[in-house]
C-alpha cells in the first residue's frame, strides 16, 4: 500500500540544469554565468572548472556582485572568477582576450529572489547576449537558460527567446526544451542550446 509520498524519476528543472552543465564541463575550461544572481551557479561552475579555469559571471545588481563576492571568497574560490557589475550584453568584450573558446554558459531569466522585482532580465537584451556568446562557444558546448515566465516581462522575453532559438539552424546546433505541462503558476523551464561538433 502506498505512503502518498511521490517520488519523481523525472529531474527537476535546477537539478538537471546542473546536469547538463557537468556533462560537458572539464577542469580548466572557461564557462560564463550570464546572471550571477546569489552566486549559487557562479560557485558551481567555479568548482567544475578548477583552479586552472575561469568563470565570467555577470548581473546588473550591485547586491548580486556582493552575495557572489561573499560566497565565492568563503569557498576560497574568487581567484577563478571574474565578476562584472554590468549587462551580460558586454559578454563578447569581456572575452576578447581569452584564448579558450567557452565551453558552457548559463542564464536564469527573470528578477533576482529577493530582492526588486522591477529589475528582470529582458528578451532584447538576452537575445544580444546570445548573439554574442554562440560564435564563441566551443563545439561541443551548451549554453543553458532557465526562463522564469511568471510575470509580464518574463512572458514577452519567453516568447523572444523561443522565437530565436526555434530559428537556429539545426546543422549548427541542436535545442532542446525541458519543462513540466501540468503544473501551475507557470513553472520555470530549461532551454538547452548545444553546439554541434563538425566534421
Amino acid at each position: 500500500m502506498g505512503t502518498g509520498v511521490y517520488a519523481m524519476s523525472l529531474a527537476r528543472v535546477l537539478p538537471y540544469t546542473k546536469q547538463l552543465l557537468e556533462s560537458v564541463i572539464e577542469p580548466g575550461d572557461c564557462v560564463v554565468d550570464m546572471t550571477a544572481g546569489n552566486g549559487h551557479d557562479t560557485q558551481f561552475l567555479a568548482e567544475r572548472v578548477g583552479p586552472e579555469g575561469r568563470v565570467l559571471a555577470f548581473d546588473v545588481q550591485a547586491q548580486a556582485i556582493e552575495e557572489s563576492t561573499r560566497r565565492l571568497d568563503e569557498a576560497g574560490m574568487l581567484a577563478r572568477v571574474d565578476l562584472y557589475h554590468e549587462s551580460h550584453i558586454h559578454v563578447g568584450a569581456r572575452l576578447s582576450d581569452e584564448q579558450r573558446p567557452v565551453r558552457a554558459g548559463v542564464f536564469n531569466l527573470g528578477y533576482l529572489p529577493g530582492s526588486d522585482k522591477s529589475i528582470t532580465t529582458t528578451g532584447e537584451e538576452t537575445l544580444e547576449a546570445l548573439d554574442a556568446l554562440l560564435p564563441v562557444l566551443a563545439p561541443g558546448g551548451l549554453v543553458v537558460l532557465v526562463v522564469y515566465h511568471g510575470h509580464l516581462e518574463g512572458k514577452r522575453e519567453r516568447d523572444a527567446v523561443l522565437d530565436y532559438v526555434t530559428a537556429l539552424d539545426q546543422q549548427d546546433y541542436a535545442v532542446l526544451q525541458y519543462r513540466f505541462l501540468n503544473q501551475q503558476n507557470h513553472p520555470p523551464f530549461i532551454i538547452a542550446i548545444e553546439k554541434k561538433v563538425r566534421g
